[in-house]
């Protein structure tokens, strides 16, 4: 059951999507706050002006547990990125930018229809650049009959200003923690104030939905879920970000311990992201875990070497 009646939405959407569409016109709708006018067609770091660019619409039955449930995610996975991540896994759709451009309406129209096929939720895959359009989208929906709760699936490079649009409106965030040292951000992702900047927002989204509840089956109602993915050489701080969470988010924080690491994209050039995940470092990522005082979360098989 949805935790925000669809009514209430449409009327926080109403009062807040003319000021969100303006940020598209001189863009500061993330962390990069590139001052280019969008709507005229100007792109920067995300790769995409103003339009909607989508590449999939569909059930999804890989998220964790409580996002996928026995029917499946109803995941959007968007165009773009805010981030140039060296090692992407979706780098076609990220950096490649493939997808087709629809309308907020066209949108819209696609998270009814996950919605008549069971999904058990509408799962925004990279929204941060994205975050005025999807709320036309939203608006459009929920006057068409959504009720679904709604996923927000970052990489937590997200402008705390921009996720202040959205409280009432999302109830799961589920970001990214990547990395607890900026030097290692911005060879990597091309963003070295991403440590500052992710702490920041997963302390709103905290803030805005608290601890994760689910319903008597598991499924996910409201709240944060975080995802880490381990990298090779503990380049991605896991102590540090552990340590992080339980300190000043709460020790109840769900995690989601990521161990699916390959070298794609541009990372079979790099030395130290050649190779995928050792045993060694995915049972020290999980003792880590376990010592930080976190008691939730989400462990994936080991996948590695």
């Amino acid at each position: 059951m949805n935790t925000y009646s669809s009514d209430i939405k449409i009327g926080l959407l109403e009062d807040r999507l003319p000021g969100a569409l303006t940020l598209l016109n001189d863009c500061q709708v993330c962390p990069r706050q590139c001052h280019v006018n969008r709507t005229r067609g100007e792109v920067s770091h995300c790769g995409v002006d103003a339009r909607l660019k989508v590449s999939s619409a569909n059930l999804h039955h890989g998220e964790e547990p409580p996002i996928s449930g026995t029917r499946g995610s109803g995941t959007i996975f968007l165009s773009g990125c805010n981030l140039k991540c060296v090692y992407c896994q979706n780098y076609p759709i990220s950096q490649l930018h493939h997808g087709e451009y629809m309308t907020s309406d066209e949108l819209a129209a696609e998270m009814v229809k996950l919605q008549r096929r069971g999904a058990h939720n509408i799962n925004f895959v990279t929204p941060s650049h994205y975050v005025p359009q999807l709320m036309e989208s939203m608006l459009a929906a929920y006057k068409s009959g959504l009720t679904l709760p709604i996923v927000y699936n970052s990489s937590g490079y997200d402008s705390v200003e921009t996720l202040r649009l959205l409280d009432g409106i999302v109830e799961i965030y589920m970001p990214d923690m990547r990395y607890a040292a900026g030097e290692t951000a911005g060879c990597y992702s091309g963003a070295s104030d991403y440590p500052k900047v992710n702490q920041a927002a997963i302390r709103e989204m905290h803030r805005q939905t608290g601890k994760l509840v689910m319903d008597a089956y598991g499924i996910a109602l409201r709240g944060l879920l975080v995802r880490h993915l381990i990298l090779p050489n503990s380049l991605s701080g896991s102590k540090e970000i552990f340590d992080f969470i339980a300190r000043e988010i709460s020790s109840e924080t769900y995690v989601s311990l990521m161990s699916q690491y390959f070298p794609a994209h541009k990372a079979m050039s790099i030395r130290e992201l050649d190779r995928r995940l050792m045993n060694s470092e995915y049972k020290e990522a999980l003792r880590t875990f376990e010592d930080a005082g976190l008691i939730n979360g989400f462990a994936q098989p080991y996948s590695g070497i």
